[in-house]
């Protein structure tokens, strides 16, 4: 099992099809046909990881962006990220070593 940490790299996989719903995202993973909402928040950090990011840079971004805890933050995001992961929507490289 792949573990997702502030210094992973996360990126969308090219399997699938995204668009925006006025601020929110729908996604088509186009091997297993299956549709994933994401909400505004989950739409912006569903941007941001169009190119390879590092959660850290992902989780900074956020807090910008958004007024919350960096604590909830970074527990969301991560919960976030290994959802995609196991609906095969993103792509996980780790640094060596971890």
């Amino acid at each position: 099992m792949v573990t997702i940490s502030d210094r992973s790299t996360v990126v969308v996989m090219k399997d699938q099809v995204s668009a925006d719903l006025s601020g929110e995202a729908a996604i088509l993973n186009l091997k297993t046909s299956v549709y994933f909402g994401l909400n505004t928040v989950g739409a912006s950090i569903w941007k941001l990881i169009q190119e390879p990011r590092k959660v850290s840079e992902i989780r900074d971004a956020i807090l910008k962006e958004y007024d919350v805890e960096p604590d909830r933050c970074e527990t969301d995001l991560l919960a976030l990220l290994q959802e995609l992961l196991e609906k095969e929507l993103i792509e996980v490289k780790n640094e060596a070593g971890q």
